[in-house]
């Protein structure tokens, strides 16, 4: 059973730091490129940041770029999102997706398992 769960997600003070993991079981997870994307309330699905398979290649949203980080761990088929610098404007549900292939990393469609979420709240 493919499972994949998120984890480290809660509310921060602006500027601060937090970190995202992302659990994955019952797939060959080193086989997959693996994404973050994120839903505000009201939003459509934004692609956040993603990295291939072998951890070699990484890709960013602009919006993100320069103060969120991607990194995977093959042996402990875990993916990571470390944010600094957070805005309000990134609160939101943020999902990670695994994609066995895909045209391009930033559509979502692209990716063939999802987990369910967590909650991150950037708020003074």
């Amino acid at each position: 059973q493919v499972q994949l769960v998120e984890s480290g997600g809660g509310m921060v003070q602006p500027g601060r730091s937090l970190g995202l993991s992302c659990a994955a079981s019952g797939f060959t997870f080193s086989s997959y490129d693996m994404g973050w994307f994120r839903q505000a309330p009201g939003k459509e699905r934004e692609f956040v940041a993603a990295i291939n398979w072998s951890g070699g290649s990484t890709y960013y949203a602009d919006s993100v770029k320069d103060r969120f980080t991607i990194s995977r761990d093959n042996a402990k088929n875990t993916v990571y999102l470390q944010m600094n610098s957070l805005k309000v404007e990134d609160t939101a549900v943020y999902y990670c997706a695994a994609s066995l292939w895909s045209s391009s990393v930033y559509d979502p469609n692209g990716y063939q398992y999802w987990g369910q979420g967590t909650q991150v709240t950037v708020s003074s």
